[in-house]
């Protein structure tokens, strides 16, 4: 199958390879561009840990140097390797998604040991802060990054030749909606399958979208869903 791969250029290329790996085609159709905020500072606490939701939280070299001691807490595989990357040595992963490692930290982490500092984008698929913050936590988010949406310019050929599209954030699918309506190929969607990361993200696209979700919110399940997908019969 040829597959439509949205995440940022960075994050896409070594998913390629993974997909082709699996025998499939990967093609790299960006809707979101990770852009670092030069302007973001880290206030000087005493943090117990680093929060992070996405490995963009990461992305955002010059702000690590002053954290690069503390445990880092994330959601997943991907995010625990980006951390070990920027050259963090003590590493968790937890829960999968938001509310997986909220749990995990109000069950094993102290409220009194220290605030936590959680590294984001402006925009976020869940309300870590909040989360932490309801269970008397202190947290200080800092928005280290953009993700900033664009606009593919070869879209339309890409779906027209496509036969399957992952999408990993309700964001991401959102946009995918939109781009689709505003290039004017809705109709194709019901030959497309969309394969989400979650019932969250499937839950942004219209009904009638064939779609996937993978068992659960990570990579790894998202490829092992893909190599049980086949492409969707033509309609007469």
């Amino acid at each position: 199958m040829r597959v439509i791969l949205t995440r940022p250029t960075k994050d896409a290329t070594p998913l390629a390879a993974k997909v082709k790996a699996l025998g499939h085609e990967p093609l790299i159709v960006p809707l979101l561009e990770i852009v670092p905020r030069g302007s973001a500072t880290i206030p000087v606490e005493p943090y117990q840990g680093v929060c992070i939701t996405s490995a963009n939280g990461l992305a955002n070299v010059p702000l690590l140097a002053s954290v690069r001691h503390l445990p880092v807490y994330c959601v997943g595989p991907q995010s625990a390797a980006a951390a070990r990357t920027a050259g963090f040595t003590e590493v968790q992963a937890h829960g999968g998604d938001v509310d997986g490692l909220a749990a995990f930290i109000v069950k094993h982490l102290a409220k009194d040991s220290g605030p936590l500092l959680y590294l984001s984008g402006a925009a976020t698929s869940g309300d870590l802060e909040g989360k932490l913050r309801a269970a008397g936590f202190r947290i200080t988010r800092v928005v280290a990054y953009d993700a900033v949406s664009t606009t593919p310019a070869d879209l339309r050929e890409a779906v027209t030749t496509s036969d399957a599209v992952l999408l990993y954030s309700p964001r991401s699918a959102a946009l995918w909606r939109a781009a689709i309506e505003k290039a004017g190929c809705a109709q194709h969607m019901t030959k497309m399958l969309h394969l989400c990361l979650s019932a969250n993200v499937a839950r942004a696209l219209p009904p009638g979208w064939p779609h996937e979700i993978a068992a659960n919110p990570d990579e790894e399940a998202m490829l092992a869903a893909l190599e049980t997908l086949e492409p969707l019969p033509e309609q007469e």
